[in-house]
């Protein structure tokens, strides 16, 4: 903006190019409208900007937390409601700073119906608004609702294909989804992803290369991922913390990093691989714990568990992990003592894998890669192992 006087001391604001005439102005009112503009350009030089947007966490029959991140400390709201033209509801986030003085933002909705449709916006302090989002309260255990899931992992961008992520959500999730659900994408329940999110773990490439390409996704289906190596990188652990906001039934030591989640009668178990920094023996612990009980609640049918490493790759044996090992052990003892299945889901090889425990209801499913580089055949040391009915590089 340009403000200026003709001879006749009529002021004019150039705005877009554009001259527009005020009025003829005293000296008095020239000064005040100064002092307005002056006031008024601070302001806006303060402006609250979304730089991640909204993206759902931590879901449940009663509550849903929706995360996003702006470019400054300004407190942020959710308006939300059961219908699109009434949010008339209001949660005022919490906030923490992520780089710089970016902050992301936490609001947890609570009080909900489950298995119901919700929708939402995003608005910031000084005015700036998220598109319109709709999503899904969890059904209760004892529902047994049928459910719909996306399992995926090592989405870490590679240089030579780096759309490749972007491209699985946009071109094959929800075209699959709206092809073959009644309500399109907002018939799956929830997103599994076992490691490698982002290639570094430095802030940029959380923003640009995991938050940006899935929010087209993200915003209406909750994410649950575990820790994969890629963001032990840099500052990848302590910003995956603050990005995500996971159960805290795991351990108080290591919050956030193993902890289970159910969801109608499936129970979905995150543990984190990633030795020695995790505290393998512990979790292993903790796991049978949660198997114990999964086994005796009458209203958990299957148990579906996640970490990155694999027991066995075909493709690319020197990325396997003995720690993998044992919890595939855990996991088949658990199908045979209380006659449940159950399945790990795991990524870190980046070569699509399925296969099963030969005397146990227990699947192995590698659901790598949607975005790391491809192993190929023959690129490593690669091996045949009974378990696995398939392998594709």
């Amino acid at each position: 903006m340009i403000t200026f006087y003709d001879k006749n001391q009529i002021m004019y604001i150039v705005y877009y190019n554009t001259p527009i005439m005020i009025s003829k102005a005293s000296t008095l009112f020239k000064r005040s409208f100064l002092f307005v503009f002056v006031s008024l350009t601070c302001f806006l030089s303060q402006a609250q900007n979304i730089l991640v947007t909204p993206y759902l966490q931590n879901g449940s029959p009663n509550d849903m937390s929706i995360m996003w991140e702006t470019d400054t400390a300004n407190a942020g709201f959710v308006d939300w409601g059961n219908d699109a033209f009434t949010l008339t509801n209001t949660v005022t986030s919490t906030s923490i700073t992520s780089d710089g003085s970016n902050q992301i933002h936490t609001a947890t909705i609570s009080s909900l119906s489950p298995n119901t449709k919700y929708y939402y916006k995003v608005r910031t302090t000084t005015g700036n608004l998220s598109a319109l989002y709709t999503f899904n309260t969890h059904p209760t255990k004892t529902s047994e609702t049928s459910i719909n899931l996306v399992a995926m992992s090592d989405m870490q961008s590679d240089s030579s294909n780096p759309n490749v992520f972007e491209t699985i959500i946009d071109n094959g999730i929800i075209p699959v989804a709206n092809a073959n659900y009644a309500n399109g994408m907002e018939d799956i329940e929830a997103i599994l992803i076992p490691g490698d999110l982002v290639a570094s773990g430095s802030y940029s490439s959380w923003r640009n290369t995991f938050f940006a390409p899935a929010d087209d996704i993200s915003a209406f289906v909750p994410i649950y991922p575990v820790l994969g190596n890629h963001e032990y990188f840099g500052t990848g652990v302590s910003l995956y913390l603050d990005y995500f906001n996971l159960p805290l039934n795991g351990s108080t030591s290591n919050p956030e990093e193993w902890w289970y989640k159910d969801i109608s009668n499936v129970r979905i178990v995150g543990l984190n691989s990633n030795s020695p920094s995790a505290d393998l023996t512990t979790q292993l612990s903790w796991l049978q714990t949660v198997l114990d009980d999964a086994g005796t609640d009458t209203s958990v049918d299957f148990v579906f568990v996640q970490l990155h490493h694999p027991f066995k790759s075909e493709l690319w044996t020197p990325g396997e992990l003995d720690f993998t090992g044992e919890i595939i052990s855990l996991l088949e003892t658990f199908t045979t003592s209380y006659n449940k299945p159950s399945i790990h889901f795991f990524g870190h090889t980046h070569a699509y894998s399925r296969g099963q425990s030969r005397d146990h209801n227990h699947l192995w499913v590698n659901v790598a890669t949607a975005g790391g580089a491809i192993d190929n055949w023959g690129e490593f040391p690669n091996a045949d192992y009974d378990e696995f009915v398939i392998s594709e590089d």
